[in-house]
């Protein structure tokens, strides 16, 4: 790939993260490069101002002849790949692929040359993905591998393979690197052709950007992609408690790839790793290995599958059970998912604003044998809300609800609690506040996507624990 851009009109379209990190790397191997997006040079300033003075910059539409005079177009992950003009793209010939095809592509290339590169441990899912593949950086690094942590979890690969200096003129992957370990969003999956993780997991498939996909059958196909180049001597891991486990499974037999596939359940005894008599067990090359969920730092139901998931890569990847238990033992979450902001008055307010879909709630509310004064809301992305009956009426004692899906979810369920509508963040937390006895939580865990209100769910999480250090 390295030697196939240089000099060649490439097309980045999208200018969020990936799309500044693609530009760059292609420009570092020679390629000349434009930059498209539909938005204006006002709202794309801090990406603009990220970029390499040699790209060109075309912003504010798609002409239609600025993609079928490339030779190359790199996506973001935010952009559909089936939009008309980029069908018609492809079928004059022209490769559309996405930055983590591209800079995969770059680290295979250098093993085509006979160069030692990293492996790629790989997760995907529709919720838990930032915490399981941050847990699974933390255990290879407890074993001293050398790792990256990168992919959709907030730094492009291709941004990590320049930040690291992995290139010279004729040479990739300089720099000594045993693992990428990469967060991998199914938009990521929608336009890869090549990429294969070394090992792979799939978390969780439930309700999410139904809004860009055609039903839960085409958004649990995407998912899927992450194993379909996967061979022998490649992991798989796979939920088994999930109900969509079998048609992965299906999928894989009918693709014909053969990794070595393992489970993660918390209901019954599988090949890999699950709960037995109040403990985990680890099952791995004939010897088991069991320990005490009391011992993991990160709390609740769906992070004990977390840490089950990243371990069972972990462990397959070469990692000692030592170092496994000791990042359980070390590792305490990330920022927005279930992030303890403040206790005041014996209440406490838990930040979740990464709850951007109607499973990460119902996770989240498993968390809490306390009553909970949960604010949600925000864009919707096509959501079915009434998925959330039974864990509202279970635990919920009040809903405060914000943004453009309010409505919707309040018709959704707000028969079965007390509803509050809120014009803003700022009034929510008040009604919160005003809401919450001693012994409750106050949980912002939205439901939604955030773009109506805020920049992204990192400033909606952000202002929430703003607003609740000024109670």
């Amino acid at each position: 790939m390295a030697r196939q851009v240089n000099g060649k009109r490439v097309l980045v379209v999208g200018l969020a993260r990936s799309g500044v990190g693609a530009a760059n790397l292609l420009v570092r191997l020679g390629a000349h490069v434009t930059a498209n997006d539909a938005k204006s040079a006002e709202s794309l300033a801090p990406s603009l101002n990220r970029l390499d003075s040699a790209v060109r910059v075309a912003l504010g539409s798609h002409p239609p002849e600025l993609f079928f005079s490339s030779d190359l177009i790199v996506l973001s992950p935010g952009v559909p790949h089936d939009t008309p003009l980029l069908e018609s793209a492809a079928g004059r010939g022209i490769p559309v692929i996405g930055e983590l095809e591209l800079a995969y592509s770059l680290v295979a290339e250098a093993a085509g040359h006979g160069r030692r590169v990293p492996g790629f441990l790989a997760i995907t899912g529709t919720n838990g993905k930032s915490t399981t593949t941050t847990l699974l950086y933390e255990m290879v690094r407890q074993a001293n591998y050398r790792a990256e942590l990168c992919g959709n979890i907030g730094t492009a690969v291709s941004e990590t393979l320049l930040a690291g200096d992995f290139f010279a003129p004729d040479a990739l992957l300089q720099r000594a690197v045993d693992f990428f370990v990469v967060e991998v969003s199914s938009f990521q999956l929608d336009t890869i052709v090549s990429f294969r993780p070394s090992g792979a997991a799939i978390l969780n498939i439930t309700p999410d950007h139904l809004d860009r996909y055609h039903g839960m059958d085409a958004y649990a196909a995407s998912k899927s992609r992450i194993f379909e180049n996967q061979s022998r001597g490649d992991v798989l891991v796979l939920n088994a408690d999930d109900p969509y486990t079998p048609q992965m499974d299906a999928r894989r037999k009918a693709l014909s790839v053969s990794p070595d596939v393992y489970y993660f359940s918390t209901k019954k005894k599988v090949r890999g790793a699950y709960c037995l008599d109040g403990r985990v067990v680890f099952s791995f090359n004939g010897v088991e290995h069991d320990v005490d969920p009391a011992e993991f730092r990160i709390r609740g139901a769906h992070n004990r599958e977390n840490a089950m998931a990243a371990a069972l890569l972990a462990l397959t990847a070469g990692c000692g059970m030592d170092a496994v238990t000791a990042a359980l033992r070390t590792f305490g979450g990330l920022e927005h998912r279930l992030e303890l902001v403040r206790e005041l008055d014996s209440v406490q307010y838990i930040n979740d604003s990464k709850g951007t879909n109607v499973g990460a709630v119902m996770k989240s509310l498993e968390s809490f044998s306390v009553p909970v004064v949960l604010i949600a809301g925000g864009r919707d992305k096509d959501s079915d809300f009434r998925l959330l009956r039974d864990p509202v009426r279970e635990k919920v004692k009040a809903l405060v609800l914000i943004g453009e899906a309010a409505a919707k979810i309040g018709d959704a369920v707000g028969d079965l609690t007390q509803v509050y509508f809120e014009s803003d963040l700022k009034a929510a937390v008040n009604r919160g506040h005003a809401c919450a006895d001693a012994g409750d939580v106050v949980l912002l865990s939205p439901a939604c996507a955030s773009f109506d209100m805020f920049l992204d769910y990192e400033d909606r999480g952000r202002q929430f624990k703003a607003l609740v250090q000024g109670l």
